[in-house]
């Protein structure tokens, strides 16, 4: 595998490059400050500690929105993150919501996968009702190697304002969020989106995030073929192909949605 890792020297410079940033969408918007879905993952965990570092803790509001697969370690760590941040918080439980879309469609009940992308945007709608009634703008908590691969729900944790951390692999979120503070047993735990119960990242994914972070920066964002990417990190040509081709099916998530091209 490769190292991602920025040096000592960086670390500040790209913390300083997100939060301007931030500070620069919001008064470009004209908002009051900001919301954020806060689940207890590094992620949103780094994406809070960044944001009120650009607009202060009174202009972040946090949401913790756990469903009936969320884990109370999580929703807990979820609360700890906002408290410690001294940001103000809600907690407002989803499921009655998703029960409601069940109810009205109950074809989709047992469906894993259409539920969990239900509860992602019934996250969402909650976002925006925070936000636009706060007059703040909503920020995603997504990395770079979880947008490349689509390991999102289109419309729900996609649908935001803007992405601080976007451009950030998994392995660079983890050392920024250590450079600024974060918990270590933040930094280290887990990764989860908590669709489903007993759901974790890299075994939806099927690789770890040193491997998808390796992949990407060599191949997908990189120069190297998949033969070269291969020997490199000594993983099967199959691996990189799988990398590859969940970027390829993927990149209608990362596109504003299509119309057809104006006619002459």
């Amino acid at each position: 595998m490769i190292d991602l890792r920025f040096s000592e020297g960086e670390l500040d410079h790209h913390r300083d490059h997100i939060t301007d940033f931030v500070r620069d969408r919001v008064d470009a918007a004209g908002a009051e400050g900001a919301v954020l879905g806060l689940s207890g993952g590094i992620d949103s965990t780094l994406t809070a500690y960044l944001a009120v570092d650009a607009l202060g803790a009174e202009n972040v509001h946090g949401l913790v929105l756990p469903a009936t697969v969320s884990s109370g370690e999580n929703m807990s760590d979820a609360e700890r993150v906002a408290q410690n941040l001294e940001i103000s918080y809600d907690v407002i439980e989803i499921e009655p919501i998703v029960d409601s879309l069940l109810a009205a469609y109950p074809e989709a009940e047992g469906d894993r996968e259409a539920v969990g992308n239900a509860r992602a945007r019934v996250r969402a709608v909650l976002n925006y009702l925070v936000a636009n009634h706060e007059e703040r703008l909503v920020l995603g908590t997504g990395n770079r190697s979880e947008a490349a691969v689509g390991y999102f729900t289109k419309y729900g944790d996609g649908a935001v304002d803007c992405h601080p951390i976007g451009n950030l692999y998994k392995a660079q979120v983890r050392q920024l969020a250590h450079h600024v503070g974060v918990p270590e047993d933040l930094v280290t735990k887990t990764p989860t989106a908590e669709l489903w119960d007993d759901q974790t990242d890299e075994d939806e994914m099927g690789v770890s995030y040193e491997t998808l972070d390796s992949i990407l920066a060599t191949h997908v964002d990189g120069p190297l073929s998949v033969a070269a990417t291969a020997r490199l990190l000594e993983v099967d040509a199959e691996t990189v192909e799988k990398i590859r081709g969940m970027y390829e099916r993927s990149e209608h998530k990362r596109q504003v949605p299509p119309a057809p091209e104006p006619l002459d």
